[in-house]
């Protein structure tokens, strides 16, 4: 008798666990919310939060162990999901990501009256997706994960209603997503059509030898077509025109988790397809790469330095330009990797970054979060004088301002640029480095002039602040315990990893893939 030959092997639900559980958190505060009186709904946060700690620590089980599952019954090698080093790495960053903006959401959605419910759904949602997309191994498990990560992203944005900004944001990162969406599924089914696979294994092994050679023009085009999703998740310019208003539109802790755990999904994928699914064609994507890097750091700091400190959202405006730029950075060593032999030390120098850049930038938006609740419209010059009222705040944000731009005692934002400059030296990009040197010292001026800002005295009379959102309560003095906590763990972080950089640099000397 016959017997029907499996279509997958057996699930490995260790490998899956951090994502898994992040999901079921997720439906878990959905069903409590139902049930809860409004008075207890603020539980709701601390379950999250407890879910997305769980999360973060299954990935320890996992450590060494390279565990893969939906793989082939005929290729045991081809899998869909693998929880290689790689994968765990950007796992951990978007967990703690995710567990820092949770942090800063318990006060928040108190004080802007956001549905306690579906704001905690829709973050671990996009959380769990987020998890998901670096253990992907196929182009459709890609294209999944990137969207499960997005579509609570948008809700996230415009969740505060009857706030014309917030809607506008929610609106313009919705279209501008969905189209970038669609051009990279067109590629991707350029990209089937020409290999019969999705797995990026076989993609990389079936474009080596095509079987036409007309074939490869539709492979080139897919392959360009399909970094266009990725780049926009990235911020990368040309699709980088949604931030700006996007952050500005969206909750604080949104609009952080979206400059780190969004940045996350963009560049995770963008590595994998490139390095892992179209390495023979490196020579396509390696310069568009390199360009879009260059354009991308000079459009997002030079954008930065033009901030009017007066206008309303100004701080929130210049850390949207600022992680613009940082993209740029970011993007660096990806193109680099089209043009070295050993890739996998180039993407080593994206992730050490994207360690160090995630810790310090979610640290200043819990900063800007803690001023938000006396000063409203987030100007730079509301943070004038803040070291006489917060100290340890204004000392936190300055430590935070200087690891972005590489100054000392932020020593892990310097080395951790010293590694991308490298990186790109060696790969031959010396006039990609050159361009990456005159936009640190770009950069240097618009962080330098905010840090100098927190430390002059107060202004005996200020501007009348631009009119607030109608759902903004009144302005708070105190320091929530969550909010202090997050501001709390961002600086210790920073600081542990500016007095040991080789915990993250380490990355960048490693073989993650």
């Amino acid at each position: 008798m016959s017997s029907i030959t499996p279509l997958v092997q057996s699930v490995d639900w260790l490998a899956l666990a951090p994502p898994t559980l992040t999901a079921a958190v997720a439906l878990v505060v959905l069903v409590a919310d139902l049930f809860l009186p409004a008075a207890r709904k603020p539980l709701l946060g601390w379950i999250a939060t407890a879910g997305l700690a769980a999360s973060a620590l299954l990935l320890l089980p996992l450590l060494g162990g390279g565990r893969r599952t939906f793989c082939l019954p005929a290729h045991p090698d081809v899998c869909s999901y693998v929880a290689d080093p790689f994968a765990l790495v950007i796992q951990f960053l978007v967990l703690g990501g995710a567990l820092l903006t949770a942090l800063l959401s318990i006060d928040t959605i108190k004080d802007q009256g956001l549905p306690t419910g579906e704001y905690w759904f829709l973050l671990l949602s996009s959380a769990a997706g987020a998890a998901l997309l670096p253990a992907s191994r196929d182009l459709a498990t890609l294209v999944i994960a990137l969207e499960v990560a997005s579509l609570p992203a948008f809700a996230l944005v415009g969740l505060r209603r009857g706030d014309r900004l917030s809607s506008e944001a929610a609106l313009k990162f919705f279209l501008s997503s969905v189209a970038a969406t669609a051009v990279m599924l067109l590629g991707v089914s350029f990209l089937y059509a020409a290999t019969g696979s999705l797995h990026l294994s076989q993609v990389a092994h079936a474009l080596t030898a095509l079987p036409d050679p007309r074939l490869a023009t539709l492979v080139s085009a897919g392959v360009a077509l399909t970094l266009v999703g990725f780049a926009f998740k990235t911020a990368a310019a040309p699709f980088h025109f949604w931030v700006p208003d996007t952050y500005v539109g969206a909750p604080l802790p949104i609009a952080g988790y979206l400059s780190v755990v969004g940045k996350a999904v963009g560049f995770s994928g963008l590595i994998l397809v490139t390095v892992q699914g179209f390495p023979s064609y490196a020579d396509v994507w390696g310069p568009a790469l390199a360009v879009l890097a260059a354009l991308t750091m000079t459009v997002g700091n030079v954008a930065a330095v033009r901030q009017d400190p007066r206008r309303a959202h100004s701080a929130v405006r210049l850390l949207a330009w600022s992680s613009v730029g940082q993209a740029g950075y970011l993007l660096v060593p990806i193109a680099a990797a089209g043009y070295t032999r050993d890739p996998a030390h180039a993407i080593g120098s994206t992730v050490a970054y994207a360690l160090m850049y995630a810790a310090v930038n979610l640290g200043a938006f819990a900063v800007a979060a803690l001023v938000a609740r006396t000063s409203p419209a987030n100007r730079i010059t509301d943070y004038r004088g803040l070291y006489a009222r917060r100290p340890l705040a204004a000392l936190a944000l300055g430590f935070f301002l200087l690891c972005l731009a590489g100054l000392p005692p932020g020593i892990i934002g310097l080395f951790a640029k010293v590694t991308v400059f490298s990186v790109a030296v060696d790969a031959g990009l010396a006039w990609l480095a050159v361009i990456m040197a005159i936009n640190v010292v770009i950069a240097l001026y618009y962080y330098l002039k905010w840090t100098a800002v927190l430390f002059r005295g107060a202004e005996a009379t200020e501007a009348a602040p631009a009119t607030a959102p109608a759902e903004q309560q009144p302005p708070r003095a105190g320091i929530p315990a969550p909010l202090a906590t997050a501001i709390a763990l961002a600086t210790v972080l920073g600081i542990a990893l500016s007095g040991a950089p080789q915990l993250v640099l380490r990355f960048a000397s490693g073989a993650l893939l």
